[in-house]
């Protein structure tokens, strides 16, 4: 029993570790991508730091000691709402973004990329890349990331579009203080770091629903079970013009299963009707959980 219960705790306890790495990794490329790329260009950025550093421009103070002001009443909301261990590894998330902020806020000088453009690209990509990373991991860099995450549960809406949808007017209005050009720029860096973020967060082998109507249902299922290794559901359906009732093959794939599934399908019976579509979010035996 002891040794169970150390083996659990060694585990826990490597879990933790490996969590809190990607996590500091995820937080410190966030950073270098807000002060080597955005904040050069008096761009601004999404969420909690996107208004830190709108103070900073007009304070001068800097954006990482910002960050974690701001973040105190967000996390008193999300204490309420989201996960102790969620909130843990968003509070590790703030600190270390905040820390590596202060840390890297003069990488300006010794880096600095003049093409305003290519700059959105790449602080978006960073930013992207860092935050993706970090939820990978089930946490946050605080601030809209966790209202984000809280809105997700209640309305299972894209967490990426409900961040697009604070930032944007959070650019608004920094725009309104800084400038138009600046915040239209901010606008294609923070699309790109959505578009980044999400595609880490749920993965590049994206997951596909499909769906066959063939006479052959019981053949098909068989080799999508033994060749693929696919669980496979059976639907009930009805023509509508012939009235003919019948089985309807009900499977989810990954990406790189999407040309063996078609050859199954079609060796097999060459007549098949598929449909085939893309899966935001697939959770369940088989597939990894996702936030």
């Amino acid at each position: 029993m002891k040794n169970n219960l150390n083996w659990i705790k060694e585990n826990q306890a490597i879990n933790f570790l490996i969590k809190f790495m990607f996590i500091s990794f995820g937080c410190f490329v966030s950073a270098v991508g807000i002060n080597a790329f955005i904040v050069p260009h008096r761009l601004l950025s999404g969420g909690v730091s996107g208004i830190a550093i709108i103070v900073q421009y007009l304070t001068k103070i800097p954006s990482g000691y910002l960050v974690l002001l701001l973040n105190i009443p967000i996390f008193l909301y999300g204490m309420k709402e989201l996960d102790f261990d969620f909130i843990l590894f968003s509070a590790l998330g703030v600190f270390l973004l905040s820390l590596f902020l202060i840390l890297t806020r003069d990488i300006n000088k010794t880096f600095f990329i003049k093409d305003i453009l290519l700059s959105s690209i790449y602080g978006g990509v960073l930013n992207g890349i860092g935050l993706g990373i970090v939820l990978k991991n089930k946490g946050s860099m605080g601030g809209t990331d966790i209202v984000a995450v809280a809105l997700k549960k209640k309305l299972g809406i894209n967490i990426s579009s409900i961040a697009f949808g604070i930032n944007f007017f959070i650019v608004l209005a920094g725009s309104l203080i800084n400038n138009i050009e600046a915040g239209l720029y901010t606008l294609i860096s923070m699309f790109i770091s959505s578009r980044v973020f999400e595609a880490i967060l749920q993965g590049f082998d994206r997951k596909k629903m499909v769906m066959i109507i063939t006479d052959k249902t019981e053949e098909i299922s068989k080799h999508i079970l033994n060749e693929l290794g696919r669980g496979v559901t059976f639907l009930h359906g009805e023509g509508a013009y012939t009235g003919d009732n019948k089985k309807v093959i009900y499977c989810i794939i990954t990406l790189n299963q999407l040309v063996k599934i078609k050859s199954i399908i079609f060796d097999i019976d060459p007549r098949a009707f598929v449909t085939i579509i893309d899966a935001a979010e697939v959770q369940g035996k088989g597939f990894k959980n996702t936030i």
